[in-house]
């Protein structure tokens, strides 16, 4: 096959799966209004936000998550430094050799007049390109052993990991073997100087040799000094223009030297087609694979981050459906969410995946694919009616994802569809396996220095999701957390003990890490809670083991 027609071909499948995944936006159905949005009134509501967007203030904040947020990747940045240095290796490291090397001959000499790719700085940046994406492939191979897995899961994933390693390989062998390829001199020659001088030949021969570490495949025999000289004089006249010492080529370069034997034995013109046809089939077939594999958020995320920018604007009822689609396909499961979930350790109990969030969202796209064919699966409508809808997913979430809707939205689907919610499992009790059998106080809550620093601010009130979801927290939870830290601070401990806010607290750890005091709130509100329960275990033992009332022995 022609190679400009498989190029098309890997383009067009490319394109194709692109503008696929993006129509699939605008026609699914998360989210029981859904149902009743067509892809007509979606793309009208799209084009209204939009309109909205960019002819308003809200303009600047999406052009300032674009600047921060996608160009520099600043929330990554902030959460997690490996994460960011592997997704700007990869990320800038295959775009600027896709434009500058792979579309050079239409691209780089807009850019740069004198562009030729033997001529540097073009042959070191080549290079140093190369070396950031394999780079960056070590820094996400490194991360998925260390967080079990999490980077590239699928077989899809890995093979298109591997096939941009083969891609920036094959490229650096591939710029060895014309290093020292005899042919490409034979090519270089023939086009620039023609070969009716053998001498002059002989002499450029002998000059590359021993400047450029061409290979000399017809003589084994050394040069002279004399010969070496005319060679330089030669050069400067037919071929300084276009072509700098490889020297500088710090990958290809090295590589070339430890190829001389392979030279010898394969042959000089096939071992460059050998090479090259490796290196464009496997670009070709990375290119085709991209919009099916874990790096289309290359392409969903930077616009999930600046739909999130644009705020209420892009809070139309007929995009969220649009909204939670984009919002599957931006999640990079890189883990992070699942790290920071406050019902984290009721997974440690149950042992059900899809508790955790990074895991409750493959279930989701799973079961939106199929949902009218089939009931979620029991793991899934568990894992989803476990959550406490704390925020904590969503605020730490580097995609800018707002899972909390995506909670709301597939439970409503879940139940519409015939699934019954959670129901408690009959042994063991979850409340009992999650108290662990700690002494009545571990220490925070008897020490009046816990609450000096406490000012009644109630910051912690303010953020608790418990208080949010409470239409009378007074009647529902009887005590909210800023009261309790005040009963506690007026050493109250047992009428802070008696408020249901101790049961219901999510132990989500947002009072805590937005108290300005720097107050261990949460902590203390679950060491009552444990007090609480071990004095009630210990009351019902003693109960149980006394005698029936009017008894005697």
């Amino acid at each position: 096959m022609q190679p400009f027609i498989l190029a098309t071909i890997a383009l067009g499948i490319c394109l194709a799966g692109t503008l696929w995944r993006i129509g699939r936006w605008f026609w699914s159905d998360i989210g029981p209004e859904s149902l009743s949005l067509p892809t007509k009134r979606r793309m009208r509501a799209a084009r209204q936000t939009l309109w909205r967007v960019f002819s308003g203030r809200r303009l600047f904040k999406v052009v300032g998550a674009f600047q921060w947020e996608v160009l520099l990747l600043g929330h990554l940045l902030r959460r997690h430094p490996l994460r960011w240095a592997a997704h700007m290796l990869i990320g800038y490291g295959l775009l600027t050799l896709i434009l500058f090397h792979a579309l050079d001959d239409w691209i780089t000499p807009l850019v740069f007049s004198d562009y030729e790719p033997t001529l540097n700085p073009f042959r070191w940046l080549r290079n140093l390109l190369g070396a950031l994406v394999l780079m960056g492939v070590l820094a996400t191979v490194v991360r998925h052993f260390r967080q079990a897995g999490e980077a590239f899961r699928t077989p899809g994933d890995r093979l298109l990991l591997v096939l941009i390693v083969v891609v920036v390989l094959s490229g650096v062998l591939l710029e060895s073997a014309r290093i020292l390829s005899p042919a490409v001199f034979d090519a270089m020659v023939e086009d620039y100087m023609g070969d009716d001088d053998p001498e002059a030949v002989a002499a450029l021969q002998a000059y590359w040799a021993a400047e450029f570490g061409a290979w000399r495949a017809r003589s084994g025999t050394g040069f002279s000094g004399e010969q070496i000289k005319t060679g330089a004089s030669i050069h400067e006249t037919f071929c300084a223009a276009c072509h700098d010492r490889p020297q500088s080529a710090f990958l290809s370069y090295p590589l070339s030297r430890l190829m001389k034997p392979l030279m010898a034995v394969a042959g000089d013109h096939r071992l460059n087609q050998w090479l090259w046809n490796v290196h464009f089939w496997a670009t070709c077939l990375a290119l085709a694979c991209l919009p099916f594999s874990k790096l289309f958020h290359f392409i969903a995320t930077p616009i999930s981050i600046m739909v999130r920018a644009a705020g209420p604007a892009a809070a139309h009822p007929a995009l969220q459906p649009v909204r939670r689609a984009l919002a599957l396909d931006a999640c990079t499961h890189c883990g992070m969410c699942s790290q920071h979930c406050s019902v984290a350790p009721i997974y440690k109990v149950l042992g059900n995946p899809n508790i955790l969030p990074a895991e409750k969202l493959k279930g989701i796209k799973r079961f939106q694919t199929h949902r009218k064919q089939s009931l979620p699966k029991a793991t899934l409508v568990e894992g989803s009616f476990i959550c406490t809808l704390c925020g904590r997913c969503t605020q730490w979430c580097p995609s800018g994802i707002d899972l909390q809707d995506l909670w709301q939205a597939s439970r409503k689907d879940m139940i519409q569809s015939g699934a019954a919610p959670l129901r408690r499992r009959s042994a063991p009790p979850l409340q009992t396996a999650l108290v662990p059998p700690a002494p009545a106080s571990l220490g925070l809550s008897d020490r009046p220095e816990t609450f000096w620093a406490c000012v009644q601010c109630t910051t912690c009130t303010s953020v608790c999701p418990v208080v949010a979801v409470s239409e009378d927290p007074q009647r529902d939870l009887g005590l909210t957390p800023q009261q309790i830290m005040n009963l506690m601070r007026l050493q109250l401990k047992e009428q802070a003990m008696d408020s249901r806010m101790l049961w219901d607290c999510v132990t989500c750890y947002k009072c805590q890490e937005h108290c300005p005091q720097d107050v261990k709130v949460a902590d203390v509100l679950y060491e009552l809670r444990n007090e609480a329960w071990h004095r009630g275990a210990r009351s019902d033992q003693r109960a149980a083991n006394q005698p029936p009332h009017g008894s005697s022995f």
